[in-house]
């Protein structure tokens, strides 16, 4: 099944990041929260089906802490292993480039939890709980 996608280390152009987001049912983002945000990436990647990009994830941080971001896959494609693609192909490039004692941490929406507890990630609470913010909302 995974003959049909290519998977590759690069960041999302403006369009495909708000598309995926749109259409895997992520918070949407304007084009230009996008564009000031996408530069920062530390670690993108991408999934593509011939030329079109199905799948994105990527990985924001300082060279101390890492957040695991935005995977997002289109519906069509999701139950066909593009997600543990995805954080499997990110977890290998922060590997390569984070020191030994880099903090990566993300948020699991519902069951994506399954998911990130194939690659290591365990959840936090009771010891400490994930805290968040709109600015602007």
């Amino acid at each position: 099944m995974m003959d049909e996608y290519k998977v590759s280390v690069e960041v999302p152009s403006v369009e495909d990041y708000c598309r995926l987001r749109r259409e895997a049912g992520l918070t949407p983002r304007s084009e230009t929260a996008a564009a000031a945000g996408l530069p920062n990436t530390v670690v993108g990647v991408l999934v593509r089906q011939g030329d079109r990009v199905v799948g994105m994830g990527r990985a924001v941080g300082d060279g101390l802490c890492y957040q695991i971001v935005d995977i997002a896959v289109e519906p069509v494609h999701q139950g066909r292993g593009l997600g543990k693609a995805i954080v499997a192909r990110l977890m290998q490039e922060l590997r390569q480039i984070a020191p030994a004692e880099a903090y990566v941490s993300l948020i699991a929406d519902g069951d994506a939890k399954h998911l990130y507890a194939q690659y290591g990630f365990v959840p936090t609470a009771p010891a400490s709980i994930g805290m968040a913010q709109w600015i602007g909302r």
